[in-house]
């Protein structure tokens, strides 16, 4: 395990908003690439909306997290449609609770590790899916993740690691 370097900006801090202009230009790059792949549903199974949110407020805190967790699923909505406007608000709440519990677990724990990833993605997504239930009514429809998502989460954790070891002296 290596120590991770975190950072932690004001909102009227630039790198704030340059940090999490590159992660949100990640988050829609991302998606795009996956949904190109010639695999059935590709970025239902890879998630790649969350994955550059992840690496976000694990490596740069809460306040570039946020960003990128609330403005991702906004402009992939706007310019492509997806997520669609009807689970808009499921992926924003995940997305959001995705950035808190990486901030906190690499503030506390102060280490990139792949456990620690690991505990980050099944909490978003165990919370996320409870919310998702509870706002779209489709147990079936919310465990979709769990159900065809299983690759994006390892993506998440490990990707995720290898990222972050990437970056760690940044």
């Amino acid at each position: 395990m290596e120590t991770v370097k975190l950072y932690s900006w004001g909102y009227t801090h630039v790198k704030t908003y340059l940090f999490a202009v590159l992660f949100i230009a990640g988050n829609l790059i991302l998606p795009q690439v996956c949904h190109a792949l010639p695999i059935a549903d590709g970025g239902l199974m890879l998630l790649p909306i969350y994955f550059f949110t992840l690496i976000a407020a694990y490596k740069y805190g809460i306040r570039v997290g946020l960003l990128t967790a609330v403005l991702s699923p906004l402009l992939n909505n706007l310019f492509f449609g997806m997520p669609p406007t009807a689970l808009l608000l499921a992926i924003l709440v995940k997305s959001v609770f995705l950035a808190v519990a990486a901030a906190l677990v690499a503030r506390r724990s102060g280490q990139i590790s792949i456990l620690a990833l690991v505990v980050v993605v099944l909490a978003y997504q165990v919370f996320g899916t409870l919310v998702e239930w509870a706002i779209v009514k489709d147990f079936y429809v919310a465990v979709q993740d769990f159900r065809i998502g299983i690759p994006g989460m390892l993506l998440q954790a490990f990707g995720g690691y290898l990222l972050l070891k990437a970056i760690a002296k940044l």
